[in-house]
């Protein structure tokens, strides 16, 4: 087995708006191998959006990556010269972003902006810059190409702006194409048919998919492994099907006992009682969970696990795993 594509070590993303600054990702660390999708989950808040952000190095100020190592192909992205990170952003690693309404300029035509990353990282003329746009919209299915290239984000619906998004980040083909709640503004039906078009799109052109999102359903959809994350760290790692069966950590359990299922007649859905901890509070020292653990005991809250081995490709951090 060879590296993986993509290595996050012990990354650590601060927001230095006070003292002490807010931890949104406190000491990730991930791996995403080549054609391998993998999901990354959690609730609002715990850091999965600034995870994807640091990877591409376009955390907003005042956040700042403060420490920790992204080996992508075996080169640190954190270490990088801004110029050689632009060269990559786009070409070989790609996002879409949560909200194409935000994401999308409404001054221009799509087609323009679904060209500019083939303006800049290919040496296509004008006429080919347009003739790959016009592909590339309908590889993302949408109709009447030569006609929709030329309209503004608000003559489009919300799937087709997302469409548009899609066809922005595959238009250089990337190795690693990262995916921040993409379906989130999308009504359910359009989801699936936008799930299945990445799918598609994945396997077209060969590319590792990082997909964000709190939904297990789409965990359970289109992801080959799952990294929970919790206040700004990652406490399970494992196959999408040992997720799903064998949860270890009690956070996980709870997020999937919390899951509606259509064969079983409930009168209440399942919740996690408490709040998530605030990234502000530095104080705390123990497991991040405990609080709201059931579980938990004087160590629990005295002293915070590492990630542990469960057996080959699971990982915990947790003194008291459930039995996988």
């Amino acid at each position: 087995m060879g590296e993986p594509l993509l290595q996050v070590i012990d990354l650590r993303t601060y927001f230095m708006i006070g003292d002490p600054p807010v931890k949104a990702v406190d000491g990730v660390s991930l791996s995403v191998d080549e054609n391998e999708t993998l999901g990354l989950v959690g609730e609002s808040g715990c850091g999965k959006s600034v995870t994807g952000l640091s990877i591409l190095r376009l955390v907003p100020p005042p956040g700042q990556i403060v420490g920790g190592k992204i080996l992508f192909k075996g080169r640190d992205i954190v270490s990088m010269k801004e110029k050689e990170v632009r060269k990559l952003r786009g070409r070989e690693i790609s996002m879409i972003l949560q909200d194409p309404q935000s994401s999308l300029n409404p001054l221009f035509p799509v087609g323009n902006q679904v060209g500019e990353a083939l303006a800049i990282h290919t040496k296509l003329e004008k006429t080919g810059i347009m003739a790959r746009v016009i592909e590339l919209l309908r590889l993302v299915r949408i109709a009447a190409p030569e006609q929709r290239k030329n309209d503004y984000p608000h003559q489009l619906s919300g799937g087709m702006k997302q469409r548009v998004g899609g066809a922005i980040a595959i238009s250089c083909q990337p190795t690693l194409l990262i995916a921040d709640e993409p379906t989130t503004s999308l009504d359910v039906t359009i989801q699936l048919q936008y799930l299945e078009l990445l799918k598609d799109l994945q396997k077209q052109f060969g590319m590792a998919l990082i997909f964000i999102t709190h939904d297990f359903g789409i965990v359970a959809t289109i992801c080959d492994r799952v990294a929970v994350m919790y206040a700004g760290r990652i406490v399970e790692t494992a196959s999408t099907r040992d997720i799903f069966n064998h949860p270890c950590h009690h956070y996980t359990d709870a997020l999937l006992k919390s899951v509606p299922k259509l064969e079983v007649d409930i009168d209440r859905l399942a919740s996690i009682p408490g709040q998530p901890p605030s990234g502000l509070d530095s104080s705390f020292v123990g497991c991040k969970f405990a609080p709201r653990c059931a579980k938990r005991s004087s160590k629990c809250v005295d002293e915070e696990p590492q990630l542990v081995t469960i057996h080959n490709g699971h990982y915990v951090r947790c003194w008291y795993p459930r039995e996988a």
